[in-house]
C-alpha cells in the first residue's frame, strides 16, 4: 500500500511540475529558443523568429513562415502563415495570402461575421468593426454587440473602457454596460477602487455615484495590490483611498504604486519609500527606484547600475545591472515586470541578459536577449 501511495504521489508531483512549467523566450547567436527556470534549455535555439508562450503555444518562424509551437517545442500549426498573433481565448489571429482570419489550435478557422478590420480575442471576446462603429463577437464567432460604439479598449479585471461619442463608460465580456458612458475619462477597474473624470473634476466612482475631488488634476489606475493609487493635486503626489479621501497628504515630486505594503517616492530630487501609512521607511537616497516585488525586493539605482534592496533599506543584490529596456522586442515594462517574478529577475549586464535568482546568482548562462518567463500551463 505505501509504495502505491508513494507512486501516486511522485505522479501528482509530476503532473503539477508539468503543467506549472514556465518557459522564456532567449535569443543565442541569432536564433531563438525556450529555457526553463534552471537556465537550462527546454526548447533549443532553432527557429528564425519567434514569441513569448502566450498559454500553451507560441509563435514561431522557419523559413519565413510562421506557425505554433507548444512546450515540448513541437509543430502544433506547421509553420504556413505570413503573420500571426498571439493565442488567447483559444483563438490566433494569422494572415494567409493577404487576408486575417481566426484559427484554434486545431488550424480550424472560425466563421465570423464581416468586419473593417480583424482585433485579438481578449477575455472570451474579439472586437468587430463596421465604418466607424465597433462591437464583439464570442469564441463562437456570434456576434453579442452589434457595432455602435467609437471605441472599445482591452480587459482590465474582466472590464473594458469604451466610448460613445466622446464619453467614456465600463463594459463586461457580455457587452453589457457596466458603468454608463458619462465621463470624460474613466480608469482601467480594480476592485480597490475606480477614477474618472467630469469635465475638469476627478473623483471616484463607488457604486455608480461619482464624487468629485476637489483640487485633484490627475489620478492613475487602482490596482488589486493596494487600497491606495496616487494623486495629483498643485503638482505635487499623494495618495487616496477607494472613497476618494486623502491618506497620504500631497507632498511628493513623484510617485509610484505600493505593493508588499510599500510605494517609492521621489523628494528633493532622490527617491525613498513610505508604507500606507505615510511614513518614511527607507531613506529619500536613490536616483531611480521600483515597487517592490512580492517577495519584498525592489530595485534601486545610485549611479548608473541597478541593485535589489529589501523591506528594511538593505541592499541584497548589489549594484551591477541594468533593468529597464525591455529585451528582443523594445517594450517597455511595466514595474512590476522589472522586478522578481516567482524567484527570479531579468536583468542585463554587460550588453547581456540574463536571470538571477533572490541571492543574486545568475541562473543558467546569459543570452544575447531574454524576455520574462511565461506559465505554458493555461
Amino acid at each position: 500500500m505505501r509504495s502505491i501511495l508513494t507512486f501516486v504521489c511522485i505522479l501528482f508531483i509530476g503532473i503539477i511540475a508539468t503543467s506549472a512549467q514556465e518557459l522564456a523566450l532567449v535569443r543565442d547567436d541569432g536564433s531563438f529558443g525556450y529555457i526553463n527556470k534552471t537556465g537550462e534549455f527546454a526548447i533549443q535555439p532553432q527557429f528564425d523568429k519567434a514569441d513569448s508562450f502566450s498559454g500553451k503555444y507560441a509563435a514561431a518562424m522557419k523559413d519565413k513562415k510562421w506557425g505554433f509551437i507548444n512546450a515540448s517545442g513541437e509543430w502544433v500549426i506547421q509553420p504556413q502563415y505570413d503573420r500571426v498573433k498571439a493565442f488567447n481565448s483559444g483563438y490566433a489571429l494569422v494572415l494567409e495570402d493577404k487576408d486575417w482570419k481566426y484559427i484554434n489550435s486545431k488550424n480550424e478557422t472560425l466563421t465570423t461575421p464581416t468586419t473593417d478590420k480583424y482585433y485579438d480575442f481578449d477575455n472570451g471576446v474579439a472586437i468587430i468593426r463596421s465604418g466607424d462603429n465597433v462591437g464583439l463577437i464570442d469564441t463562437n464567432g456570434k456576434t453579442i454587440l452589434e457595432p455602435k460604439y467609437s471605441e472599445i479598449k482591452g480587459f482590465i479585471n474582466g472590464y473594458a473602457k469604451f466610448k460613445d461619442g466622446e464619453k467614456w463608460g465600463l463594459l463586461n465580456n457580455k457587452g453589457d454596460v457596466f458603468v454608463p458612458a458619462e465621463y470624460d475619462e474613466i480608469g482601467d477597474f480594480s476592485k480597490n477602487g475606480l477614477w474618472a473624470r467630469k469635465g475638469d473634476s476627478f473623483g471616484i466612482l463607488n457604486d455608480g455615484i461619482f464624487t468629485s475631488i476637489a483640487g485633484i488634476d490627475k489620478i492613475w489606475d487602482f490596482t488589486n495590490d493596494s487600497p491606495l493609487t496616487y494623486a495629483r493635486s498643485a503638482e505635487m503626489m499623494g495618495f487616496i483611498n477607494g472613497i476618494g479621501e486623502w491618506i497620504i497628504e500631497p507632498a511628493y515630486d513623484k510617485a509610484r504604486a505600493f505593493n508588499a505594503g510599500l510605494a517609492p517616492v521621489y523628494k528633493d530630487k532622490n527617491w525613498g519609500y513610505i508604507n500606507e501609512k505615510g511614513e518614511k521607511v527607507i531613506d529619500f537616497k536613490y536616483r531611480d527606484a521600483e515597487i517592490f516585488s512580492d517577495n519584498g525586493f525592489a530595485p534601486v539605482k545610485e549611479k548608473k547600475l541597478w541593485g535589489f534592496i529589501d523591506k528594511t533599506g538593505n541592499l541584497v543584490i548589489p549594484m551591477e545591472y541594468d533593468i529597464s529596456t525591455g529585451g528582443m522586442f523594445g517594450f517597455l515594462q511595466k514595474g512590476a515586470e522589472k522586478g522578481f517574478q516567482n524567484g527570479l529577475a531579468r536583468v542585463k549586464k554587460k550588453k547581456e541578459w540574463g536571470f538571477i535568482n533572490e541571492s543574486g546568482q545568475v541562473v543558467g548562462k546569459w543570452h544575447q536577449n531574454a524576455e520574462n518567463f511565461v506559465d505554458t500551463s493555461k
